[in-house]
């Protein structure tokens, strides 16, 4: 078995590997083009909020929700495919209008992405066909090109159910002029596949099993409620389109951006600072070890943020700013704990484990309360909210493994020969 020193030096050295993901400050090292950069929302890195009011009057009453949603996912979709970091694609109601909130964070060409996003989604159907290899010997490979039959053409898309195993499948309905155009398409290509697009982006390519005459077909396949849900409002986003229009714009220039990130940072930096210097005063050698554990968990909690990733806005770092000192407060739940121990006479080794046992009742019970809040304000919230609850939870799930894990390595490390001095920096002067 390991000795604690050499499991806390494992452990220290993991912290430092941690730290060098998490601040690349020697510039581009081995592991960087492995690790992607922090993302940054709006507020941080700068970029657009734009509104737009939705025209639902083409669609009947009892369609307008899905309607909505499918353009939704559609213009969500199209964003993505701007390579925007993170984008925010929500809907609203105002003022008994259907409203499309879209925020893209570091966005350079607005007035591109303003375009792209107003245009209608574009639905089509496409059918295979082989061209040949560039090399002389190479094999030919297969292409899907655009047939006739596009959304237009498409009245709408539905769930519907297997009779006999009750599995979902999506039922598609073609106007006549559609039907006889998808006839055609299904008698030619028996056997194999057809593609749907939407918007230059598969999103299903089933087979075609017979010719399918009435202009009514059904995708099946192993879909979920929620897969086969999201198939029929892509292919709505394409059959039933609905008109956008831009009646709010607002921009958020890059420097304002750096230097909120400039001041977040620094009241971060200054708060822990703060922390730090309070452990080491008031507890001294078990102030060190807390400050020691507390560098970790900044480090595995920015880690975390990197590769998740998590988008990192002011209200974002807030949360994770209080997230530390809810990590130091376990820590001093523990200390306080150990102390009382000493003061009745127990070992030092006694002590610590009594003491962690003793205080990791109230650390569980206050870091449960907040993991629910934080849920809670995550699925409920607005994006804003979602951020500070994503940081704040993340942080506290790692402020637990770092008092109840880190910590206590530490310790155990330490005190194999410092069990004297431990006694009389902790406030217990009295000989066994």
């Amino acid at each position: 078995m390991k000795s604690p020193r050499t499991i806390a030096a494992l452990v220290l050295l993991g912290g430092i590997l941690a730290a060098y993901v998490a601040f690349p400050i020697f510039g581009q090292g081995p592991l960087d083009r492995f690790i992607p950069d922090y993302v940054l929302g709006l507020d941080l890195a700068g970029g657009a909020h734009l509104t737009y009011r939705i025209d639902t009057t083409t669609v009947a009453p009892e369609d307008v929700t899905d309607a909505v949603a499918s353009l939704r996912d559609a213009i969500e979709r199209r964003v993505n495919f701007m390579g925007v970091s993170e984008p925010i694609v929500q809907v609203a109601s105002s003022a008994g209008e259907q409203r499309l909130i879209v925020e893209l964070a570091g966005i350079k060409d607005i007035n591109q992405a303003i375009q792209q996003i107003g245009a209608t989604p574009y639905l089509e159907f496409r059918v295979p066909m082989m061209i040949p290899g560039e090399g002389a010997t190479s094999t030919p490979q297969e292409v899907y090109v655009p047939s006739a039959l596009t959304g237009r053409y498409l009245k709408r898309a539905r769930i519907e159910y297997q009779q006999q195993t009750q599995s979902p499948q999506v039922g598609l309905i073609l106007n006549d002029e559609g039907a006889k155009i998808f006839e055609e398409l299904t008698t030619q290509y028996v056997g194999q596949r057809i593609a749907i697009y939407l918007d230059g982006a598969p999103v299903s390519i089933p087979t075609v099993n017979e010719p399918i005459t009435g202009g009514q077909a059904v995708i099946t396949g192993n879909f979920t409620i929620e897969e086969a849900n999201a198939l029929v409002r892509s292919l709505n986003a394409g059959a039933l389109p609905l008109n956008v229009e831009l009646i709010g714009q607002q921009t958020v220039q890059s420097t304002l951006g750096e230097r909120a990130l400039s001041d977040t940072f620094r009241a971060g930096i200054v708060g822990v600072i703060a922390v730090m210097l309070f452990m080491l005063l008031y507890y001294r050698l078990p102030g060190l070890v807390a400050v020691l554990a507390l560098c970790i968990y900044i480090s595995l909690s920015l880690v975390i943020f990197k590769l998740l990733p998590v988008t990192l806005t002011a209200a974002a770092m807030t949360g994770f700013i209080l997230s530390v000192g809810m990590a130091v407060d376990a820590n001093v739940l523990i200390f306080e704990r150990t102390k009382e121990e000493l003061r009745l006479g127990k070992t030092i080794k006694g002590s610590v484990e009594e003491g962690f046992h003793r205080a990791w009742s109230s650390i569980r019970d206050s870091n449960t309360s907040s993991i629910i809040t934080s849920t809670i304000l995550y699925y409920f919230g607005t994006s804003f909210v979602k951020g500070f609850a994503l940081t704040l939870g993340i942080g506290v799930l790692v402020s637990m493994f770092s008092a109840i894990v880190v910590t206590r390595m530490f310790l155990r490390a330490v005190q194999l020969n410092e069990t004297d001095r431990m006694r009389v920096l902790m406030g217990d002067k009295s000989k066994k």
